[in-house]
């Protein structure tokens, strides 16, 4: 079975928001969504193409396991702490990823 991830992007369009965020989400969310899910891995990344863009990275072992943490009780809380901290300033999106090929060199 193919690894699969699980995506979250958020938009922080206020650039007085992002050192917060940042920070809230680096000492908090990542390692909270981390021991919640059971992931292998998990890194953020800000786009360099557009400053507003966040994206958190979670890779299981299976794309089944990223793909039931779509409304799971797991990932309620995360989804509420995240909501009563940033409320409708940071809107997101959550996406479930299959490795279709992998290539190393």
């Amino acid at each position: 079975m193919a690894k699969g991830y699980f995506v979250v992007r958020a938009e922080v369009p206020r650039e007085a928001d992002r050192a917060r965020f940042d920070d809230w989400y680096a000492t908090d969310h990542l390692p909270w969504a981390m021991k919640v899910f059971g992931a292998q891995r998990g890194w953020r990344c800000w786009s360099r193409s557009d400053p507003a863009v966040h994206y958190a990275f979670y890779e299981f072992a299976e794309f089944g396991q990223a793909q039931a943490l779509i409304g799971s009780d797991e990932i309620k809380p995360l989804i509420a702490d995240f909501d009563r901290v940033w409320g409708d300033r940071v809107t997101r999106r959550r996406e479930i990823l299959e490795i279709a090929q992998e290539l190393t060199l």
